[in-house]
């Protein structure tokens, strides 16, 4: 594994860049002051007329949008406060654009914010989308996915077990498995990847994370029942020439990540993005004898290309991976046989190749294209907790043909349709069990989409799937977004989603314990109903900008896989639901600019989540009940300091029935509530950006998270039960480098 962290030390030191440049818009928008100065205006919105194409300018102003496939060139520039603008970009404008607004009212002083939030809710979407920028992402350490969402009230991310270090997510209040993770819009990171996927996209390879909850469009599929978040990496055509990362931790972790643009012609441009990372120390500072967390060695190379025509556009590329990890008791032995004797150890080696294609052919009327995407995943994994074995190998293929037009003049409406195809091979073994699955699914989809942005949106889709084991799956979905006003948003959705069970892959961390698992019938494909209601209200408060999201999802399970864990503390009886099971998530999230470069996030959001257990229905374990969310930002003058501290409560969560275990290895029936801070200084030079922080500054960890940790070969060991922090304090440090346009 070294090998191939010192290959990517050797090809960073050779990097070498060009930037290319393709037919986009770029410029910058501007007020003017008193004297009438031009000063940049961050977080506008700009649009194309008649599209949901657009962007928000940054902490200058600064903006730069693709052209739309249709002919439309009206571009709509939008911000709270000043009169809306339209800008026509004739055949022969040049770059960049000089936009300047001027104020929608007289006010005695402007006073002028000199950078954007770096999480937003879309104002353009139909779909009730927050996105979190580059910025946001920053504010943290963000090593990986799973670090990318503690300055962010709608996703929990929290272990799931002790021994592994997996983590998993949750969206209004269900498990991450119930929300479709893609990749620039390609599913991905289901199956095999449940386990460690969220610890396989390195932040510093993200440009944003788009998160809309709910069911999403029917164009990616079936799968999406809880909510949808899809990745963006960074792309040749606008990133900066170079850009290296360099982190660690009071851990031992040590990571590097860079990513260099490189122009071939006029036509071709490409991206090249390394990450590394080696974690080989061992920790055990609260006493049971267990690691902390695992040792880890990882590498990550993603290759990609873009190709624009006249006519056809192209983007392909390729990503290779490399993880292993080990864990377990500070005793253990690797170099000794598996045994009682050696101890409990944990070991985990992953190889995971991905490929991808997106070809899109535009018509000369600009109003028509056909896009086809293909992705190939191979999988393939080795691990063992303790005496149990497990191998699993993965072969993924996904094809999607989409046909899109406009039939109106101002391409206010427009219908997407299309054909999709997934291929599934799943290969595992258990111990001495065998689980052999191949699923093939055809499908067709029709989605039907009206857009005025100064009013009203619709999306209207229904998609028919061929499922070779579950047989025909239908699902309608209606997405509505109604403007009452510039500044008053109402979005609405509804829709059926599905998905199918991986029983083990997806419970791994079952096996890091003495549990046995019972699987007492043949799983059934998870169908539920998802509705949901998103409410944004902006205002002037003392000429800042205020914000506030309310919203409330519903989702209802036709059919769920019970992982049951309360009817026996010895073992694991994994059914098909026989009953109701619902989630009820009601969340309030408000942003305001408290004094001059001083940003203010307050979040809080309530969960009710049941479940039918052992034909009763009760509170499902380990979902906590409430969470609460601050988040204060503060940047110096001229940006050359910047100081972040986050605040999280999380609530109380009903924990599995460990009442038959002996007094000593019995929790209580609630875990308690309990706070996280998380604190960051950054500061900026020209080209380089210094970073230092603590996570989980007031030290505070789970008691006894691994149950029986003196005996991990007895019947009670169980190191699954987790709803809070296991690993304490933690300081870190990083430096960013980057050469800019």
């Amino acid at each position: 594994m070294k090998k191939y962290i010192n290959l990517f030390i050797i090809l960073i030191i050779v990097m070498v860049n060009n930037v290319f440049a393709q037919q986009f818009v770029e410029g910058n928008v501007y007020e003017l002051d008193k004297k009438g100065e031009e000063i940049g205006l961050p977080g506008v919105n700009v649009y194309w007329l008649g599209t949901t194409l657009g962007s928000a300018t940054n902490i200058d102003g600064y903006f730069k949008l693709n052209f739309p496939d249709n002919n439309n060139r009206s571009l709509i520039i939008s911000y709270i406060g000043f009169k809306k603008d339209t800008v026509h970009i004739a055949d022969n404008f040049k770059n960049p654009l000089k936009i300047i607004l001027s104020s929608s009212q007289q006010l005695e002083e402007v006073v002028v914010a000199e950078r954007a939030m770096g999480t937003h809710i879309s104002r353009i979407k139909p779909i009730a989308t927050q996105i979190i920028t580059t910025a946001e992402l920053c504010k943290a350490a963000c090593c990986n996915l799973a670090e990318s969402f503690e300055t962010n009230a709608s996703v929990d991310v929290s272990y799931s077990d002790a021994v592994s270090g997996t983590k998993q997510i949750k969206m209004l209040g269900l498990a991450g498995k119930y929300s479709q993770l893609m990749t620039e819009n390609i599913p991905n990171f289901k199956g095999l990847a449940t386990t460690y996927g969220l610890d396989y996209v390195p932040g510093p390879w993200m440009e944003s994370i788009q998160i809309s909850k709910g069911t999403a469009s029917v164009k990616n599929g079936y799968e999406s029942i809880t909510g949808q978040i899809n990745i963006e990496f960074f792309k040749p055509e606008n990133s900066d020439p170079f850009f290296f990362n360099a982190y660690t931790n009071d851990l031992g972790k040590l990571e590097a990540n860079a990513y260099t643009t490189i122009k071939l012609s006029e036509k071709v441009q490409t991206l090249l993005l390394l990450h590394g990372e080696d974690l080989s120390t061992k920790k055990d500072k609260n006493g049971d004898g267990f690691m902390e967390h695992p040792m880890k060695e990882q590498f990550n190379i993603f290759n990609r290309w873009k190709y624009t025509g006249k006519n056809v556009h192209i983007i392909a590329g390729f990503k290779i991976l490399g993880e292993e990890r080990n864990g377990g008791q500070m005793s253990y032995d690797d170099s000794k046989p598996r045994n009682t004797l050696n101890g409990y150890g944990m070991g985990s080696k992953s190889n995971r190749f991905e490929m991808f294609t997106k070809t899109a052919f535009i018509f000369n009327n600009k109003k028509s294209n056909i896009a086809f995407i293909n992705s190939f995943i191979y999988h393939d994994q080795k691990s063992f907790y303790g005496l149990n074995d497990y191998k699993g190998r993965e072969n993924n293929y996904y094809g999607n043909l989409m046909f899109q037009t406009y039939f109106d003049k101002e391409s206010k409406h427009q219908i997407t349709s299309g054909l999709s195809y997934m291929v599934d091979n799943f290969d595992e073994t258990l111990n001495d069990s065998t689980f052999v699955r191949k699923e093939s699914v055809p499908g067709g989809f029709v989605e039907y989409t009206y857009v005025d942005p100064e009013k009203f949106s619709l999306i209207l889709g229904a998609r028919t799937d061929f499922h070779n084991i579950y047989g025909t799956l239908f699902t309608p979905r209606i997405h509505l977004k109604y403007n009452f006003s510039e500044n008053t948003i109402l979005r609405g959705s509804a829709g059926r989603g599905f998905r199918t069970p991986n029983i083990i892959a997806e419970n791994i961390y079952l096996l890091a314990g003495s549990r046995k698992m019972n699987i007492l019938e043949e799983p059934t494909m998870e169908e539920a109903w998802n509705f949901g209601l998103n409410l944004t209200q902006y205002f002037k408060v003392f000429d800042k900008n205020l914000s506030i999201n309310l919203d409330f999802y519903r989702t209802e399970f036709v059919n769920q896989i019970v992982i049951d864990r309360d009817r026996n503390s010895s073992n694991v009886y994994i059914y098909n639901l026989d009953g109701k099971s619902y989630s009820n998530s009601l969340q309030i999230e408000s942003k305001y600019e408290l004094f001059n470069r001083f940003d203010l996030l307050v979040a809080f959001r309530y969960n009710d989540v049941k479940m039918t257990i052992n034909d009763e229905l009760k509170q499902k374990p380990l979902v906590g009940k409430f969470k609460g969310l601050i988040n204060m930002s503060y940047a110096t003058n001229l940006n050359k300091w910047q100081f972040d501290l986050t605040t999280q409560l999380n609530g109380k969560s009903r924990l599995p029935n460990t009442s038959s275990n002996p007094a000593e290895y019995q929790l209580r029936e609630e875990s308690p509530a309990f706070t996280v801070m998380n604190v960051q200084i950054t500061k900026f030079f020209r080209k380089w950006e210094i970073y230092g922080g603590v996570e989980n500054l007031t030290n505070y960890t789970q008691d006894n998270p691994i149950l029986a940790a003196d005996d991990p070969f007895g019947e009670y060991f169980d190191s699954s039960l987790i709803w809070g922090p296991i690993t304490g304090r933690k300081f870190y440090a990083g430096i960013r480098y980057r050469i800019k346009k």
